[in-house]
């Protein structure tokens, strides 16, 4: 038996939920946790919609600012300020830490003392957790890359407005040489 096209079983376009508008033509989020450059956790803000549906909203960082949300997070606002004041805290705290350590990297140089390489963020992070302290190398802000020996100050961006500078010292790597075997 052959179907014809009014007996075939028409598929309907899946719709979804239809996010907020805001006044600017964006989608008005309300945000769970802060986000860099963009505000503060509880705060409500208007965004593209390629950003809300790819990053905010599967990343758990926003939510669809109804009124319902609006109220729970300001019944809930003196604990997240809280929340926010001890991480705030535990970062400062950090970034003073940070402050008071001097940092070595040995790497190969010329007599001149300039570099075969270079040492970028990546190398002062992996120095970093030798003494047992955690960055990203986005964390990390050089102006470019240390090409020469030498006393460095690098500043460090710990997140929400706290930054603060480490000493880099790049030595030449010492290679001790062994005395040649004696034949006998």
């Amino acid at each position: 038996m052959v179907k014809t096209t009014s007996q075939k079983k028409r598929r309907m376009p899946r719709r979804t939920k239809r996010l907020p508008k805001g006044p600017n033509g964006g989608i008005e989020l309300l945000l769970i946790q802060t986000v860099e450059h963009l505000g503060k956790q509880g705060d409500v803000v208007e965004v593209r919609p390629g950003y809300a549906n790819n990053y905010l909203l599967p990343q758990g960082l926003a939510a669809v600012a109804t009124e319902h949300h609006r109220r729970m997070v300001d019944k809930h606002r003196a604990g997240l300020e809280k929340i926010e004041k001890a991480r705030l805290a535990g970062l400062q705290a950090q970034a003073d830490d940070l402050a008071k350590k001097s940092l070595t990297i040995e790497a190969n140089a010329n007599d001149e003392g300039h570099l075969y390489g270079s040492v970028g963020p990546v190398e002062i992070v992996n120095a970093l957790k030798t003494q047992d302290v955690s960055l990203n190398p986005d964390q990390v802000q050089l102006e470019g890359p240390l090409k020469e020996l030498g006393l460095y100050t690098v500043k460090v961006h710990m997140g929400h407005d706290i930054s603060t500078e480490l000493k880099v010292w790049v030595v030449p790597s010492v290679t001790i040489d062994e005395p040649p075997e004696e034949k006998t």
